[in-house]
């Protein structure tokens, strides 16, 4: 199994965590919904990688043709759920600047604006890919704009 299932699944509890008390604590919370769920559909597709990292490190074979096959279904829904969790983080950013108002030196908001350009450039990276221009250096372009995306959902998550 990938480090990747267990750095997701850690930020996938504490993600629960952050909106059971966010919930608790918040008169509106459309907010906290569309990012819960702009989140739920990132670390679906992220946890793509997590798969894919394990393909490469298994030894098993039967379990590498599971992964693969499992994989393989996912693949024609990837761009779309990527696409997904741009629209609701989108709506969530707007949300939250129409409740809190846009104020950069609020470190959650910088880190929330630093991650939503992130994600956009990642989803159309994707596209891109899929489109015009399926090479090593795209795809590489694309899995560290999805390494930044979990490290700044990370710094999002703490302020």
């Amino acid at each position: 199994m990938s480090v990747w299932f267990l750095f997701n699944a850690a930020l996938l509890l504490w993600a629960v965590w952050n909106v059971t008390a966010g919930l608790s604590t918040h008169t509106t919370y459309v907010h906290i919904i569309l990012g819960f769920a702009g989140f739920l559909f990132f670390i679906f597709n992220w946890t793509r990688n997590a798969v894919f990292s394990t393909i490469r490190n298994v030894e098993s074979r039967a379990v590498k043709v599971k992964l693969a096959r499992m994989s393989k279904r996912i693949v024609p829904y990837h761009r779309w759920t990527g696409t997904t969790a741009l629209i609701l983080i989108m709506l969530h950013g707007m949300s939250v600047i129409s409740f809190y108002s846009f104020d950069l030196s609020n470190m959650k908001i910088l880190t929330g604006m630093l991650a939503a350009l992130n994600l956009l450039i990642l989803v159309l990276s994707g596209w891109y890919r899929l489109l015009f221009d399926s090479s090593l250096k795209i795809r590489r372009l694309h899995i560290g704009l999805g390494i930044s995306m979990f490290c700044l959902t990370v710094l999002h998550f703490i302020f």
